[in-house]
C-alpha cells in the first residue's frame, strides 16, 4: 500500500505521474507525500512539547510495547505466516522474544543509561563539573525489511522510545498483512502524537528521508541502502544502514561435523534463506567437504522430511520477485548436490546445497536471500582468509573449528560487522552486544546501550563558576611572554601530575 503523491500538470502532460511535483506560480517545485508532511508535524510539535523527555514517559511506551506483543501474538503469528509461510516457533523466537528482551532490557536499564556521565578533571576544572549528557535528537524515521518485518521496525523503535525521541516508522510493503497489523496496532498501544506507521513504496522512500529528519535508520539491500544514504545526506540527517552482504563460513577441518552441519543448516534455512544474516556460503577445507556435505544433507532430511514443500517447518519466498531472482541465480551456479526443486505458483524453493561452486559463478556475484547454500573448497586457512578479504566487508563472518588458534586467526585477520564462532546468527541476537555492518554492510550500530546511544545526542557539558579569575586572566590580551611562561609551565606541569591541563 502506497500513499498517492500529486504531480503538477506538466509532468502530468509528460507522463510523469509520480513526479512528487506541484504548481506554485510558473514554478515546478518537489513536494511530498501530504500524510508524512502531516505526521512529521504532529511529531515535531510533540517533541518541542516535551512529552518525551520524561523517564515515566518512556517506560509507559515500552511497557506499552511488551503489551502489544504479548496480547497480539497469535495475530503477529498469523500475519508473518501470510506473508512468509513462517513457522509460528520462528515468529516468536526471532522476532517477538528480541523485540520484548530489548523492550525489557531498556526499562531495567533506562535510569542508569538517562543520567550525565561525569569525565575527568584537570587542575583548571578541579572544582567544575565535566560530564556527558545524553540527548533525544528529535523526530527519527525507521525502516524496516521484510525478512524480518517485525524486529527491524520493533527493535529500533525501542531505542528510540528509549532515548526519549519521536518515531514514524515505515515498515515493508513487502509484507502486506504485517505492515497492515502493525499499522493497526500501534495507535492503539503507543502516544499518538509521538509514534507513527507510515505506509509506503520502496520507491518512494528516498523522497520521504528528504524531509529533514534528525536520524535515518534503515535495514535493507545495499543499494537501497545507498539511495537512502544520499537522500539523507541532503540535508545531513545522520543514518545507521544495517545492509546485506555475502557473509562468509569457514568450516576448518577439525571441527565436529555433525553439530556444525546443524547449526549451519538452521541458521542458512530458517525463513527459507531470507535473512541478512544468514551464513551466505561455506568455505570449508578440501578434506571435509564431503563429509560436511553428507551431514548437511541428513540435517535437511532430519529438519524438514523427504519433501520441505509439505513441512510446516519450512517458509516461502516473500513475493515473486525474489523468488524469480533466487531460482534463476540458482540455475545458473555450480551443481545441485540437493534440493533445487521449484514452484513458482507456491513460490517455493527447495533448501539447496550447491557444490562445485567457482567464484565468477552469479551466486557468488550477488547477495543471497534465499534457501541456497553454496559449498566451496580451500587448501588451507590463509587461503581461505585471502578469499574473505578480496570480497567486501560482510555483516558477519562465521567460523567452525576446534582449534582456538584458527578462530582467532579469522576473527583477528578479516573485518566484519560481527564474528561469531561454532554458530551462526546468535550473536545478532544478543541485547548486549552491538550489531551493525562495516564498509559495505553498513554503519552504525544498534541492541541494548547501543541503541540509546544511536539515537541521542552525547552533549559535552562544562559547568563553571567565575572563581580563580586571578589566574585565567593571564590567558588574555595584551599578551606577554611572560604570560606565556607562567602558562606553559602550569601546563607542563600538569602534564607530568595527572594529563594535559589548560589553564584557560
Amino acid at each position: 500500500m502506497s500513499v498517492k503523491l500529486r504531480a503538477c500538470s506538466a509532468c502530468q502532460r509528460n507522463g510523469r505521474l509520480t513526479c512528487r511535483r506541484t504548481r506554485l506560480g510558473e514554478q515546478c517545485l518537489k513536494t511530498y507525500p501530504l500524510e508524512c508532511v502531516d505526521l512529521m508535524n504532529r511529531a515535531k510539535v510533540a517533541f518541542r512539547a516535551g512529552r518525551t523527555l520524561e523517564e515515566d514517559f518512556r517506560l509507559a511506551q515500552l511497557e506499552a510495547v511488551v503489551r502489544m506483543l504479548e496480547e497480539h501474538e497469535c495475530d503477529f503469528v498469523d500475519a508473518l505466516g501470510r506473508d512468509l509461510h513462517k513457522p509460528r516457533f520462528e515468529t516468536i523466537l526471532s522476532e517477538l522474544i528480541l523485540v520484548k528482551n530489548e523492550a525489557l532490557y531498556a526499562v531495567s536499564n533506562l535510569k542508569r543509561w538517562m543520567q550525565p556521565q561525569h569525565v575527568e578533571r584537570n587542575l583548571s576544572t578541579t572544582l567544575d563539573e565535566c560530564l556527558v549528557v545524553s540527548e533525544p535528537l528529535g523526530v527519527v524515521f525507521i525502516i524496516g525489511t521484510w525478512c524480518s518485518p517485525v524486529q527491524t521496525c520493533l527493535v529500533p523503535l525501542v531505542g528510540a522510545i528509549a532515548s526519549g525521541n519521536c518515531a514514524i516508522i515505515s515498515p515493508s510493503e513487502c509484507t502486506a498483512h504485517t505492515t497492515e497489523l502493525l499499522h493497526r496496532l500501534i495507535p492503539f498501544y503507543l502516544d499518538n502524537e509521538c509514534f507513527h506507521v507510515i505506509l509506503l513504496a520502496t520507491n518512494d522512500l528516498h523522497e520521504v528521508v528528504e524531509l529533514k529528519f534528525d536520524h535515518v535508520f534503515f535495514t535493507g539491500n545495499r543499494e537501497e541502502g545507498i539511495r537512502i544514504a544520499q537522500a539523507a545526506a541532503r540535508t545531513l540527517a545522520p543514518v545507521t544502514l544495517i545492509l546485506g552482504g555475502k557473509n562468509p563460513c569457514y568450516v576448518d577441518q577439525h571441527c565436529d561435523i555433525a553439530t556444525t552441519a546443524q547449526r549451519i543448516t538452521w541458521a542458512r534455512f530458517h525463513n527459507a534463506g531470507q535473512s541478512l544474516v544468514a551464513p551466505d556460503y561455506i568455505l570449508c577445507h578440501t578434506d571435509v567437504k564431503a563429509r560436511l556435505v553428507q551431514a548437511l544433507k541428513c540435517c535437511l532430511m532430519q529438519f524438514y522430511g523427504s519433501d520441505p514443500r509439505e513441512s510446516r517447518s519450512y517458509g516461502r519466498m516473500v513475493n515473486l520477485e525474489f523468488f524469480t531472482r533466487t531460482r534463476d541465480i540458482l540455475w545458473r551456479s555450480g551443481k545441485v548436490a540437493v534440493g533445487g526443486q521449484v514452484i513458482e505458483a507456491e513460490k517455493y524453493i527447495a533448501p539447496t546445497i550447491l557444490t562445485e561452486v567457482t567464484e565468477p559463478d552469479p551466486i557468488m556475484q550477488k547477495d543471497i536471500v534465499g534457501p541456497v547454500l553454496p559449498v566451496l573448497t580451500v587448501n588451507d586457512l590463509d587461503e581461505a582468509i585471502d578469499f574473505i578479504n578480496k570480497q567486501e566487508k560482510p555483516l558477519c563472518v562465521y567460523a567452525y573449528s576446534s582449534d582456538s588458534k584458527v578462530i582467532t586467526r579469522i576473527m583477528s585477520e578479516t573485518s566484519s560487522g560481527s564474528f561469531c564462532s561454532n554458530d551462526s546468527i546468535l550473536q545478532s541476537l544478543m541485547v548486549a552486544l552491538p550489531f551493525g555492518g562495516v564498509g559495505a554492510s553498513g554503519m552504525g550500530s544498534y541492541h541494548g546501550r547501543n541503541s540509546f546511544d544511536t539515537f541521542s545526542h552525547r552533549k559535552s557539558c562544562l559547568i563553571r563558576s567565575t572563581r580563580f579569575e586571578c589566574v585565567t586572566y593571564l590567558r588574555y590580551p595584551p599578551y606577554e611572554d611572560r604570560n606565556l611562561s607562567l602558562m606553559t609551565w602550569a601546563s607542563t606541569l600538569s602534564h607530568r601530575s595527572q594529563g594535559w591541563c589548560h589553564i584557560l
